[in-house]
């Protein structure tokens, strides 16, 4: 048993100090003043004047490696455990991007099960930028209900110059079948959407929609702060469907991308929904900038700390309150794409937590009820770090 004693507890809304009980991997007890005898205990945190808060998720990460748009020279590594561990980041959702070519769905899947191996959680997407996409078992349908860590399709490429322009048909057909495998295999069925640069964004989700029986709750796009264009469409958008904030790519590209603690700011100003805005980092995924006439010009890598950066932002400069801002990265993702055991601190939930202390800085981070990092010292690494 591992006590975290007198913290103040985010679950991820404010309950004020409390202790929490960890056993066998899940959350057992939560109350105002546990009294335990020390032989039952393993260990006992002091985490008075510290937030505990849930494990946070990040829903969009290039476990094994993306990019190569500037060629075989530039594709980008797998996703160390050290890069999760150091972030507050307990549960990833793996994706393949622009490459779905020469690297396969196949390897997502196997850096999934090795993730899993060491201790954090992991499922995955199947899919990559083109349609129809590459799958395990020849349609994404079949891939999420057959495939236990499979929990829905992408990323798929929308209003980009590197899309395969799917038509509307295509589109609906291909989220249709993410759906109904979803429903069989008890899974979210999600369409993740990669949201580029072309006039007027959202129209072919607008369109699908409207010529189908789909909600807008059935796609997930992301990169919608990458320009103002975008922004200021998701502003509407984000009221009827999801809306995801990429954290990584702002440092690099401030002249063109919406700084995501400033648009976490007037996305909640505006009136849009928590439940509706999630943020990921677009982790180990290549961030391209390109010229009007389609060259490269300069290519970066994102990386899962992204999301504490931007949140503690969020909190420190645009004056948001903690609570609100940490759903985006816990209660929110897991919601919607059905991780029914994260995102919350409640009795009975994996034990996934990540204890900050006043400046926002991780002092310990657990997952699955296996402590990581503790005293601001890494525990564990990946097999080959």
């Amino acid at each position: 048993m591992i006590l975290f004693k007198s913290c103040e507890l985010y679950d991820p809304e404010y309950k004020g100090s409390k202790d929490v009980l960890v056993a066998g991997g899940r959350i057992i007890a939560i109350e105002n003043n546990l009294s335990l005898n020390a032989d039952h205990l393993l260990k006992v945190v002091d985490a008075k004047g510290m937030k505990l808060c849930p494990g946070f998720i990040d829903a969009h990460v290039h476990i094994a490696g993306a990019g190569g748009e500037g060629g075989p020279a530039t594709r980008t590594p797998e996703m160390q455990l050290s890069h999760m561990i150091n972030a507050g980041v307990t549960t990833v959702i793996g994706c393949l991007g622009t490459d779905g070519m020469t690297r396969s769905v196949e390897s997502v899947l196997m850096k999934v099960k090795s993730l899993r191996a060491e201790g954090v959680s992991a499922w995955m997407y199947t899919g990559a930028y083109q349609v129809p996409p590459p799958t395990l078992l020849g349609d994404v349908g079949r891939d999420i209900t057959l495939v236990e860590e499979v929990i829905g399709a992408g990323e798929i490429a929308l209003s980009d110059h590197r899309s395969s322009t799917p038509t509307t048909a295509e589109l609906i057909k291909l989220t249709e079948h993410a759906r109904v495998g979803g429903m069989l295999g008890g899974k979210a069925g999600i369409v993740n959407i990669h949201i580029g640069d072309a006039d007027d964004p959202f129209r072919p989700l607008h369109e699908a929609v409207k010529n189908s029986e789909l909600k807008y709750t059935q796609f997930l796009p992301t990169h919608c702060t990458r320009n103002k264009q975008i922004f200021n469409d998701a502003l509407a958008y984000g009221k009827e469907g999801y809306i995801d904030i990429t954290a990584s790519a702002y440092p690099y590209f401030p002249d063109i991308e919406v700084k995501p603690s400033e648009a976490m700011a007037r996305f909640i100003k505006e009136g849009l929904p928590l439940e509706h805005i999630t943020m990921t980092s677009d982790g180990l995924g290549s961030l391209p900038h390109f010229n009007e006439k389609g060259e490269l010009e300069k290519l970066e890598m994102g990386y899962p700390d992204s999301l504490l950066k931007e949140i503690k932002d969020a909190v420190q400069k645009e004056k948001l309150p903690f609570q609100q801002v940490i759903k985006s990265i816990t209660s929110s993702p897991a919601d919607i794409l059905k991780l029914s055991q994260k995102g919350y601190i409640h009795p009975g939930k994996d034990a996934d937590l990540v204890l900050l202390d006043e400046n926002y800085e991780i002092n310990s981070m657990m997952a699955m009820g296996e402590m990581m990092l503790e005293d601001y010292r890494n525990l564990k690494k990946g097999t080959y770090e």
